[in-house]
């Protein structure tokens, strides 16, 4: 991490924890019902976090990445950061396809020629940034790799890896000091 991204591993652990843990009754996008909830949207709106997050992931983007992508909406501003801190474009990745203007899944410019770093916010189940990822197959790019913030422990690495990508985290939920 270079001067701009400040705050150590372990700094920046307890910042994204301070920043969004929340106890109590949840329903994740999975369907799972939860105990604790990570609200990325509180994380990413930080911009210590954000900028610290965008050097990690920018790092992670090996000579071959010539695309940064995120899925809307928890991705949209880890892409951009992370775009700006390696200087490579970054694509949006829409939930469901618009239907109006282009009609297009995704935002940006995305051929079949990219070699692309996928990233995440939470990865729960991996069923979203899975989702991601066909969609990047099917156009005939290449997913280089999934680098997800935080991985909950909770099967996105077994579904991931056996989709066949290559899985990262930054943080797991016990880096965070989760025990729920």
């Amino acid at each position: 991490m270079n001067r701009r991204a400040a705050l150590r591993r372990s700094e920046l652990a307890e910042r994204i924890r301070e920043a969004a843990y929340l106890e109590g009754d949840f329903t994740l996008r999975s369907g799972r019902k939860s105990k604790y909830y990570l609200d990325k949207y509180l994380f990413e709106t930080q911009p210590d976090i954000l900028c610290a997050l965008g050097e990690m992931f920018a790092e992670r983007a090996g000579a071959s990445t010539t695309l940064i992508a995120g899925a809307e909406l928890g991705g949209v501003a880890l892409a951009a950061a992370a775009s700006i801190a390696s200087g490579k474009p970054f694509v949006i990745i829409r939930n469901a396809k618009k239907d109006y203007g282009t009609s297009k899944p995704f935002e940006g410019k995305l051929c079949d020629t990219d070699s692309v770093l996928l990233v995440e916010d939470i990865a729960t189940t991996g069923g979203q940034v899975l989702e991601a990822a066909k969609l990047i197959t099917e156009i005939g790019a290449k997913v280089e790799r999934i680098v997800s913030v935080i991985d909950r422990q909770e099967g996105a690495r077994d579904n991931i890896e056996g989709a066949g990508f290559t899985f990262e985290s930054f943080f797991t939920k016990a880096d965070l000091g989760i025990t729920l």
